[in-house]
């Protein structure tokens, strides 16, 4: 897994298709104390200070099943931006991870690498039900 330090340094490489709301970033600020926000464009307005997560591979793998769980939601619902934005920070996690995946096709509604994200994670989030006739309709 990459470094904290490499991800900050790198994160225009990390989150390369942030044309509308850095929503890699945006989850990434979780694991930096809020005065290093700015660095990214980011403030706190908030109440006291929030919990900073421990850079850990434990818990970047937290957030990419949530994000997983997310994709899927926008991915069924044909929700066509949102589910583009999911596809570019599944993306950014892979290749925070190094897990080769970052390269996946897009496929239809980002579900081809949120199969193979939720497989080589074994999740368990996709079935056989997530992704089927009634998912495709007309375009398989």
């Amino acid at each position: 897994m990459k470094t904290l330090q490499w991800v900050k340094e790198h994160i225009d490489e990390v989150e390369q298709d942030h044309f509308l709301d850095h929503r890699f970033t945006q989850r990434f600020l979780d694991f930096l104390p809020v005065d290093e926000w700015s660095e990214y464009g980011f403030s706190y307005s908030g109440e006291g200070e929030p919990e900073v997560k421990e850079w850990t591979e434990e818990n970047v793998l937290a957030q990419l099943k949530r994000d997983v769980e997310f994709a899927i939601e926008k991915s069924t619902n044909h929700r066509g931006i949102s589910a583009a934005l999911m596809y570019d920070v599944l993306k950014a996690w892979c290749i925070v991870l190094e897990n080769g995946l970052e390269d996946t096709p897009y496929g239809y509604y980002g579900d081809e690498l949120i199969k193979e994200v939720d497989e080589y994670y074994n999740f368990g989030l996709v079935t056989e039900d997530t992704f089927d006739e009634d998912f495709y309709g007309d375009w398989s």
